[in-house]
């Protein structure tokens, strides 16, 4: 007898679990569902009733928006898997979408100019439109991939 199960996609490889008192500052962190980079992170020491806590201070990597969360230092958070990938601008087409290419000749013509960080989206543009290379750097985290910086080439 076959049975056929539908594939679906937990979300579980988006996050690992980690206790609070291990992240760092400059380390990743889940916070109100958004990946975000830790900034600040300050102890309180245990009170009477109660545990140590950490509070987070983090920044949202994808539109830069600061945001605090506080948790007892041994309990168990999410944090983001995050993966910083390069490619070269072959093309960007009128509705703002690049055309990129990266290191094993594979293109991808899926991501847009950003809207963050400020002057990025700009930046961009104009190197592009005077004859620059640009290689770009591409973010990716909890199923968004996101353009975050470029450099000019020889």
């Amino acid at each position: 007898m076959s049975e056929e199960f539908q594939q679906t996609n937990s979300g579980a490889s988006l996050t690992y679990p980690l206790e609070a008192g291990q992240i760092k500052k400059g380390g990743y962190i889940m916070i109100k569902d958004r990946p975000c980079k830790v900034i600040n992170v300050s102890t309180s020491k245990t009170g009477k009733h109660g545990h140590a806590k950490a509070n987070f201070v983090a920044i949202d990597i994808f539109n830069g928006k600061k945001i605090e969360d506080i948790i007892p230092t041994t309990h168990t958070t999410n944090v983001p898997n995050v993966n910083r990938f390069e490619y070269q601008l072959l093309d960007i087409t009128d509705d703002e979408y690049c055309s990129l290419l990266d290191d094993n000749g594979n293109t991808r013509d899926d991501l847009q100019l950003p809207n963050y960080p400020d002057n990025l989206r700009n930046n961009i543009k104009k190197a592009f439109d005077n004859g620059k290379n640009c290689n770009i750097s591409v973010l990716s985290a909890c199923g968004i991939d996101q353009i975050v910086d470029f450099k000019e080439s020889l």
